[in-house]
């Protein structure tokens, strides 16, 4: 397809038009359906049109859709209660819109940290993030994101970011020195092409930022809301960190964003000091509720679980079959990524022929991000139609 005549080309040309969706299925203008393992980049959690979502959202507008948060919100308020269990029943959460705002917001919160630790500005405000990692295209995010395709025409950027390299610890015991304010990484790297962060590295991170005195601020945009087997992706490691970033699954398709922050840097922030006119607004809220009763009710995180072990089986006997093309198996529960030595555009391409949407990610690696309600048979199919793509290009 070309692109529309009225909107700018920050994007590819789209594949196809899609007109509506349901389930783990993704229809497009011309009667075809897809099996939708790019779940719109890891945002429709819990499928197309859930009854549940549906029915909450569309009671909701009958309501009221927006109001400023001049005013209480208890569709807000109960969402904030729910992530703080979540993330381990204490804390507070502010919501935004996006991923890219939750971000923002915790570099924001960062800086006021480090105002606190050094006792005046500009004396401890750095960042230590990762190498390979992304968060966001805004100013702050693209500053923290090491990549030329993503820097490129915006420099001067935003001063105070340096990089290490994941899972070394010893590579953030020498970047983290007396001007670091926070270390800020994914708990599992998306658009870098699917690199968890290990367990043991989490520990050792948590420990490390404990004895130095700064943040330790996980974004979990991509991997969090259940994708991973756990709520958060970090929790496999048992650890607590002092700020999380969310969004994406977290609406279901609905645009919202969040952060929560431990006591007591959830106090950093007072009057004035940040802010959203749409954050958290009764629509979002509602949306995000409905997708964590899904979650919970159909005991979407366990089936995660459950499923992925053969599934990620399956995927690296496929690797096995294919060395030649398909380089290994990286992610974890219903975040996948395959790395390549052919072209994953052209691979991209063949798998939406056959029925089966995935996206591109990092070094020629393609994503597989089904929703949490994609069923064991779901993943076989995908097995199948990535099997049938891989032997013809062999």
């Amino acid at each position: 397809m070309k692109h529309h005549t009225s909107l700018m080309h920050n994007y590819a040309a789209p594949a196809f038009s899609a007109v509506s969706g349901k389930g783990v299925y993704l229809h497009d203008d011309r009667g075809n359906k897809y099996l939708d393992f790019g779940s719109g980049i890891a945002v429709t959690s819990v499928g197309h049109s859930h009854p549940h979502w549906v029915e909450e959202v569309q009671a909701q507008t009958e309501k009221l859709s927006h109001c400023s948060n001049l005013y209480a919100i208890p569709s807000q308020q109960k969402l904030a209660d729910r992530l703080i269990e979540k993330a381990g029943g204490s804390g507070k959460v502010l919501f935004c819109n996006s991923g890219a705002e939750s971000n923002e917001a915790l570099i924001k919160l960062a800086r006021l940290h480090g105002q606190n630790k050094a006792g005046k500005e500009n004396e401890c405000f750095k960042i230590v993030c990762a190498h390979n990692a992304f968060h966001g295209r805004t100013f702050g995010g693209m500053s923290a994101t090491p990549q030329a395709k993503v820097q490129d025409g915006f420099h001067p950027l935003l001063d105070g970011f340096t990089f290490a390299t994941l899972n070394s610890i010893e590579s953030f015991d020498q970047s983290i020195d007396k001007d670091v304010a926070a270390v800020f990484i994914e708990s599992i790297q998306g658009e870098g092409g699917i690199f968890p962060a290990e367990d043991s590295f989490l520990k050792e991170l948590r420990a490390l930022c404990t004895e130095r005195g700064v943040l330790l601020m996980l974004d979990e945009v991509q991997c969090g809301i259940g994708r991973s087997g756990h709520f958060f992706a970090f929790q496999s490691s048992g650890i607590i960190p002092d700020a999380i970033g969310m969004a994406k699954g977290l609406g279901g398709g609905f645009p919202i964003g969040a952060i929560w922050t431990a006591d007591p840097y959830a106090e950093l922030f007072q009057p004035g000091s940040h802010g959203t006119t749409f954050g958290g607004n009764p629509l979002a809220s509602t949306a995000a509720n409905a997708v964590l009763d899904i979650i919970e009710k159909e005991n979407l995180i366990e089936k995660v679980t459950r499923f992925s072990k053969k599934w990620h089986d399956s995927l690296k006997a496929l690797a096995e079959k294919y060395p030649q093309l398909i380089a290994g198996v990286r992610g974890r529960g219903y975040m996948v990524g395959l790395p390549l030595n052919t072209d994953a555009v052209n691979v991209t391409h063949l798998a939406k022929e056959k029925g089966l949407l995935v996206v591109p990610a990092g070094q020629n690696t393609i994503r597989l991000l089904p929703a949490l309600i994609a069923t064991a048979e779901d993943l076989d199919k995908s097995v199948h139609i990535l099997d049938a793509v891989f032997s013809e290009i062999s």
